[in-house]
């Protein structure tokens, strides 16, 4: 974590984690992937698979946006149809491509890091922005009411035991699907501008012009977005301007619902606990605990699977290992097993991504109903 985030944290007083509990674990479990990586004479950064994995969900997502741009799509049918192979690799780059970079995962050299990470912005996101949601906040703090702001939820859904509830929640289980598939919509529209001056009120950006320098950068971006995804389709496409803007937002909505389940369904389940600080702002367990604690991964025997959506299906050796690039995640997911069981902590994990999506809707039941049913 850089220097400036972690002064930012420190700055809004953010729950602390203990430094005795566990640490045996963290450290042994950390010798012992260091141990595989020289052992076997490998980087903990990006292989050839991974570089065939990068080409290929960029040319998924750009292929069709140039047959778009181009005037190739002359039907209803084969306008939706590039839209949404677009959104396949918009996913793709999400998950498997931008999210390694922007942790620094995909190489050894930051400044390929930094150039990879800026995908996140031709998909219509904000790198800047992502890193601090996702890596400072969303990584530190997990399931932790109102410091993570993956279960910081709008008031009509409810992702943790903590948040306020209404009536809406009861049916929540029904309508997130909905709200999933629009999250990206929320992204490429008011999301980055709405956390960008809620994370300078938090101490982020505070460099001299850093918050105007960081809007103008999201501007910019997004102005190249919407050019060639939206506003040349709707000058060369020969359709109504009203069905080439549906298919652009199915688009979104294929890249939101499957974006926004593979990361919810990671930690919103019946066996991840929502810890709170005590009145010191302390959370019991130390860091690497929590992680354990708070994150579940799902389908881990499916290679193909675990391919398409960047190894977030192990999101226990992501979230404990966030500085080794996923292609390497099965292989060292046995290492991570196996010394969680030696210091007795319990490693969540759900046989198929279908179970791990049934026990989420079942916790969003639950979330909605009237009485508090989650501990933690």
């Amino acid at each position: 974590m850089r220097e400036q985030d972690q002064n930012a944290i420190n700055d809004i007083n953010k729950p602390r984690f203990s430094k005795n509990s566990n640490s045996d674990f963290s450290i042994t479990l950390r010798n012992r992937v260091s141990t595989y990586f020289k052992t076997n004479d490998i980087s903990r950064h990006a292989n050839k698979s991974m570089i065939v994995k990068t080409m290929v969900m960029l040319s998924v997502f750009f292929a069709p946006l140039i047959l778009i741009n181009i005037g190739m799509a002359t039907t209803p049918l084969l306008l939706f149809g590039l839209y949404i192979i677009s959104g396949i690799g918009m996913a793709g780059i999400g998950m498997g491509v931008m999210h390694d970079a922007i942790h620094g995962s995909y190489s050894k050299n930051q400044k390929v890091n930094t150039f990879l990470g800026y995908t996140m912005n031709l998909i219509g996101g904000n790198a800047a922005v992502w890193k601090i949601q996702h890596n400072v906040l969303h990584h530190t703090y997990t399931n932790i009411e109102g410091a993570d702001d993956d279960i910081n939820a709008p008031f009509f859904l409810r992702f943790s035991p903590h948040a306020k509830k209404n009536g809406l929640h009861r049916f929540q289980y029904l309508y997130v699907w909905f709200f999933y598939g629009l999250s990206t919509v929320s992204w490429i529209t008011t999301k980055d501008f709405i956390r960008l001056d809620r994370y300078r009120k938090m101490g982020f950006f505070n460099k001299r012009n850093g918050y105007r320098n960081a809007l103008m950068k999201i501007v910019g971006w997004k102005l190249v977005y919407f050019s060639y995804a939206l506003v040349i389709p709707l000058l060369v496409v020969p359709l109504a301007p009203w069905i080439i803007v549906l298919a652009f937002l199915t688009m979104h909505f294929v890249t939101g619902l499957l974006i926004s389940t593979v990361f919810q369904v990671a930690h919103i389940m019946p066996n991840t606990e929502f810890p709170l600080p005590n009145e010191d702002g302390m959370i019991s367990s130390d860091w690497a605990g929590h992680q354990l604690a708070t994150t579940t991964n799902f389908s881990p025997k499916s290679r193909i699977f675990s391919w398409l959506i960047g190894g977030l299906n192990y999101q226990v050796e992501h979230h404990l290992l966030p500085n080794v690039c996923h292609i390497h995640y099965r292989k060292i997911s046995g290492i991570v097993a196996d010394t969680a069981k030696e210091y007795g902590i319990p490693y969540n994990t759900k046989r198929t991504f279908i179970t791990a999506i049934i026990d989420h809707v079942g916790v969003l039941r639950k979330l909605g109903k009237v009485q508090p049913i989650l501990t933690g």
